[in-house]
C-alpha cells in the first residue's frame, strides 16, 4: 500500500495496558504474569505484576524501529516463578496494517495456548507518527485546471415554412426622432382585393316616391290661416252680391 511504504527506520510506540481473563497456571497461589514483545529480533519485557492473577495491569510503553517488509508484532504472556522455569500462558500475533495506515490502533487481542486454546486477552495501544506524513506525501494532487473548449452543436436546419431573415437595407430612415409618429388606422401594404359579392345598395335621399298614391282623407283640409297677398283696404265690393239702390240710408225709403 502506498500509505505503508517507506517505514524503514520509522518509530513505532507500543503501550502494554494490561491483561484479563488469563489462564491460571498456579495451583496453590496467585500467578505473577508479565508480557514480552518481539519485533525484528528486538525484545522488550514488562515488569512482573506480582499476584496479578488472571487480571494484570502494566501501563508500560516501548519503542521499536520499524523494518521494511515486516508488519506484525509478537506478544507473549508468562508467569514468573522463583524456583522453577516460568510458565507460558499464551501468545498472539499483532497485525500492524491499521496503525501504519491510520497512525493509531487501540485493540484487545486474544491469546492462545500452544494447542490453540483460549488463554485470555491482552490490550495494546500502538502509535505511528509517520502515517500522517506519508498520507500527505502520497496523496494524489489535483490535476491542473484546463478549461475545456465549449461544445457547439450544429445550427438547426431552416424551416421550409419560415421566411428567410431580411438582409436588405432598412426601410426606415436612420434619422433621430424626438417622438415616433403613429398612424391610425395603419395603412395596409397591399391593395384591397375585389369582393366576390356585390356591395349593398347605398341609401338615397330624398326617398323614392311610393308606387301607391295616398288614399283620400276622410276630413276636409283646414282653411288656410292667412292669404297672401293680403286684400286691399278698404274692401272692394264683391262682384257676387249687388249693392242696394240706397246704400248707406236707414230705414230704406218706402216704395
Amino acid at each position: 500500500m502506498s500509505t505503508m511504504a517507506g517505514i524503514q527506520g520509522q518509530i513505532l510506540e507500543v503501550t502494554v495496558v494490561g491483561c484479563q481473563k488469563l489462564k491460571d497456571t498456579e495451583w496453590f497461589s496467585r500467578q505473577d504474569p508479565y508480557v514480552v514483545l518481539e519485533y525484528s529480533g528486538t525484545r522488550h519485557r514488562t515488569r512482573t505484576c506480582t499476584d496479578g492473577g488472571k487480571n494484570a495491569v502494566f501501563q508500560e510503553k516501548f519503542v521499536f524501529s520499524l523494518l521494511e517488509g515486516l508488519r506484525d508484532l509478537k506478544v507473549a504472556v508468562w508467569n514468573s516463578n522463583t524456583l522453577s522455569t516460568d510458565d507460558f500462558i499464551g501468545n498472539a500475533t499483532i497485525q500492524l496494517q491499521k496503525v501504519l495506515s491510520q497512525g493509531y490502533d487501540d485493540c484487545t487481542w486474544t491469546l492462545q495456548t500452544k494447542t490453540g486454546r483460549y488463554a485470555g486477552e491482552v490490550r495494546l495501544i500502538l502509535h505511528y507518527a509517520g502515517a500522517k506524513k506519508q498520507n500527505y506525501g502520497s496523496a494524489p494532487s489535483a490535476p491542473p485546471y484546463a478549461p475545456q473548449a465549449p461544445h457547439y452543436s450544429a445550427p438547426p436546419a431552416p424551416s421550409p415554412y419560415s421566411s428567410p431573415p431580411y438582409s436588405g437595407p432598412s426601410p426606415y430612415p436612420q434619422g433621430q426622432y424626438s417622438q415616433p409618429q403613429s398612424a391610425y388606422p395603419p395603412a395596409s401594404a397591399y391593395p384591397p382585393q375585389p369582393s366576390a359579392y356585390p356591395p349593398p345598395p347605398s341609401s338615397a335621399y330624398p326617398p323614392a316616391p311610393s308606387a301607391y298614391p295616398p288614399g283620400p282623407s276622410a276630413y276636409p283640409p283646414p282653411p288656410p290661416s292667412s292669404a297672401y297677398p293680403p286684400p286691399p283696404y278698404p274692401p272692394q265690393p264683391s262682384p257676387y252680391y249687388p249693392q242696394g239702390p240706397y246704400p248707406g240710408q236707414y230705414p230704406p225709403p218706402p216704395y
